[in-house]
């Protein structure tokens, strides 16, 4: 389903169609009716400034990063007709807290959902291929922050801004994030993927990074869909107990769970069974575990290979923070409300991108991670703020247009032999190098 179809039931366009119009073509309406009536923000008050007006100056933050927010909600021209064409700094400010983030967070999951529903994936073996990881994002440092989420610290206390810790699912192929969970500094990455199990569906294989290594979590994990699988590497002193072997590197083997998880985790049992499966790459020998104990569905020869797959997360959040967010070191916002505000904005914009690059593909031999998310997250501004759309039924050809113009940005191939060698970071010195004196040197 492409976006123009998700807006079949929008109402008729007025006569001068604004940027705001276009940007509505990217969200259904009764996903925002949804979202405002769940977050308990639902009027029927008609405001000069209205909710959806808001919600777009919102994702508006995040497509025009070096805007300020004055200027975006004028560029986009999102009031209502009025006296005054220039919406007032203070009415934006009270329209964000009237908002609330809750009601961004409802429109960002209905969306994601809703899409994973309706798109085609690539698919591994009959399962869709997800990954896991947490990333930061620095705040304002101001009081409220830090008594919210915190910061590191050391013996002299708290040394660094306030940060918000994120931990989010996304689809590999495509790069669509599912869902995502935020939380203070102190809350570790597991307890935030604890709160993505909603969000896992059916037929899925979730990839791990080392550090989610819980038999709770995992176990959980497991159980929460109709054949839903994870994957992560093994730990070096996985205790375990072979239970069979299939092959020398492959074996299906039982872990004990601790009397700590079984009480944390009601439901988990005393052992859990899974698959280690051990495989050589570059001269060094690498085991992976995971849940995928049938040897007939999922070889050993596919096994191996796709956990590799999980770093295209890393590159997903490379894009939210370099791409999006422009390499900005600090959230715009500066009330913790706000700042999660801006987060769901900043992944609701960047699935919209995403949306169109999926809708670009759809039809050709192509993946959308193929197409430049840079060069696509240009184009799809650029669209936003100078199609000239005089009625509704020329909409589908400048969107046809921009499709075509997406297909330009393929990258080239990866190069699989691309190797980069660990070193140790040297250290700087505290003391001043002592530079020779012109006499000694003569």
């Amino acid at each position: 389903m492409s976006l123009i179809q998700h807006f079949d039931d929008m109402s008729s366009f007025l006569d001068d169609v604004h940027t705001l119009d276009k940007l509505k073509q990217d969200s259904d309406p009764d996903i925002l009716e949804q979202a405002f009536e769940h977050a308990g923000v639902a009027t029927v008050r008609r405001r000069r400034l209205p909710l959806e007006a808001i919600m777009w100056s919102v994702i508006g933050m995040s497509l025009f990063r070096n805007e300020t927010v004055w200027d975006i909600a004028n560029r986009l021209d999102i009031s209502l007709p009025g006296k005054n064409k220039l919406v007032a700094p203070s009415a934006l400010v009270q329209g964000r807290q009237r908002l609330g983030y809750e009601a961004v967070q409802q429109t960002f999951q209905l969306l994601s959902h809703k899409v994973f529903a309706t798109q085609p994936f690539e698919q591994w073996c009959g399962l869709n291929l997800l990954a896991v990881d947490g990333v930061s994002f620095r705040t304002h440092d101001n009081q409220e922050n830090r008594e919210k989420f915190g910061s590191d610290s050391n013996q002299h206390g708290e040394v660094s801004y306030p940060q918000i810790r994120m931990c989010s699912l996304m689809e590999v192929s495509s790069h669509l994030l599912l869902d995502s969970s935020f939380d203070a500094r102190c809350v570790g990455e597991m307890s935030l993927a604890q709160r993505l199990l909603p969000a896992v569906p059916d037929n899925s294989l979730t990839l791990f990074d080392r550090g989610y290594y819980s038999l709770g979590l995992l176990y959980q994990w497991q159980s929460q869909g109709k054949n839903s699988h994870w994957m992560l590497p093994a730990r070096k002193d996985l205790q375990y107990q072979v239970e069979h072997s299939i092959s020398d590197n492959d074996k299906i083997v039982t872990l004990s769970t601790s009397l700590q998880a079984r009480k944390k985790f009601e439901s988990l049992p005393d052992t859990i069974t899974a698959r280690l499966t051990t495989y050589k790459a570059d001269g060094k020998s690498y085991r992976v575990l995971s849940s995928l104990i049938d040897p007939l569905r999922f070889p050993h020869d596919e096994l191996i290979e796709v956990y590799t797959q999980r770093w295209e997360i890393e590159l997903a959040f490379r894009e939210i923070k370099q791409g999006l967010n422009h390499s900005k070191h600090t959230l715009r916002s500066k009330k913790p409300d706000m700042v999660r505000q801006e987060l769901w904005g900043l992944l609701l914009a960047y699935n919209l991108i995403r949306i169109i690059m999926l809708d670009a593909t759809k039809e050709e031999d192509i993946l959308p991670t193929q197409l430049s998310f840079s060069q696509s997250m240009r184009q799809v501004i650029a669209f936003f703020m100078f199609t000239p759309i005089h009625s509704a039924s020329k909409l589908p050809v400048h969107y046809d247009e921009l499709l075509t113009t997406l297909r330009l940005f393929i990258l080239p191939d990866r190069l699989p032999d691309r190797h980069y060698p660990r070193v140790i970071r040297r250290k700087p010195n505290k003391y001043p190098y002592k530079r020779k004196c012109q006499s000694a040197l003569n």
